[in-house]
């Protein structure tokens, strides 16, 4: 009797070592990426991963080949290339960007994301890559609205989560007075409906209109004077510098020996303002 009564306080405290354990391990906090693992994985793996739209000619889209092509896409390739990695790009709605690199679906974003303070918060930016002028874009035939200021009472699209949606949220509507605004997962289709007469005006990056006006015949126009002026730079989670000073070293490089100027008047037909 005592034999066994031995026995089972010997199996219960195991059991209690074996619990402890067990817990002890979930209790530690999952040790995150450093900053160095970062680049070196990146290395190591020979690519890194960037997110973009692929609905934003001339910015980033898919070309006849399905692929995915544009200044965003062209100046992601060739920064990899001079860290000496491949670009793997994938694409997904911008309003889902941010949080993906968050989550680790990306290394980083090369889709216009403006570097605001807001964003600062959350994620690091590279040096700007580009400077884009906003415009009031309405139909062709609209004389009414010929700025912000005339948007009371009418209905707006804008990007879903996009810097210019914040703009007309915490800027333009306090100022203005009320009006509805329409969110969109991509400018096409804000475009298409603005065509159509659905929404009153939009606002939006005047180098992205063009081609998408061209291709599809559309009847709409950019109004007034430019609203603001926004940069975008390449957007990395935070605390990853040597990963950061990579990226920004390879976009330096490509300043000095001209390759960026080359892409940029390629798609836009105008020399670079940064």
């Amino acid at each position: 009797m005592k034999k066994t009564t031995w026995k089972r306080t010997t199996l219960f405290i195991t059991i209690l070592s074996v619990i402890a354990i067990i817990a002890v391990g979930c209790n530690t906090p999952k040790k995150e990426e450093s900053s160095t693992n970062a680049l070196e994985r990146i290395k190591s793996e020979g690519k890194i991963v960037i997110g973009m739209m692929g609905t934003y000619p001339p910015y980033n889209f898919l070309n006849e080949k399905k692929e995915v092509d544009g200044f965003d896409a062209e100046m992601a390739r060739e920064i990899a290339k001079r860290m000496g990695v491949q670009a793997e790009i994938v694409t997904g709605e911008f309003s889902g960007l941010i949080e993906g690199l968050q989550k680790n679906k990306f290394d980083g974003l090369i889709s216009q994301v403006t570097i605001t303070d807001d964003r600062k918060k959350t994620i690091d930016f590279s040096a700007p890559y580009i400077k884009n002028a906003v415009n009031v874009v309405v139909k062709a035939d609209n004389d009414t609205i010929k700025s912000v200021e005339d948007f009371k009472g009418k209905k707006i699209g804008v990007g879903l989560g996009t810097n210019d949606e914040k703009y007309l949220r915490e800027q333009v509507l306090p100022k203005v007075g009320d009006f509805e605004i329409a969110t969109y997962n991509d400018v096409i289709t804000s475009l298409m409906d603005l065509n159509t007469g659905r929404i009153d005006a939009t606002i939006n990056n005047v180098f992205a209109l063009k081609p998408i006006v061209d291709k599809n015949n559309l009847k709409i126009k950019a109004v007034g004077e430019p609203i603001k002026e926004d940069v975008a730079g390449v957007a990395i989670k935070k605390g990853q510098p040597e990963l950061l000073e990579a990226i920004n070293k390879a976009f330096d490089e490509m300043k000095k020996d001209g390759t960026y100027a080359a892409i940029h008047k390629k798609w836009f037909d105008v020399e670079p303002t940064l």
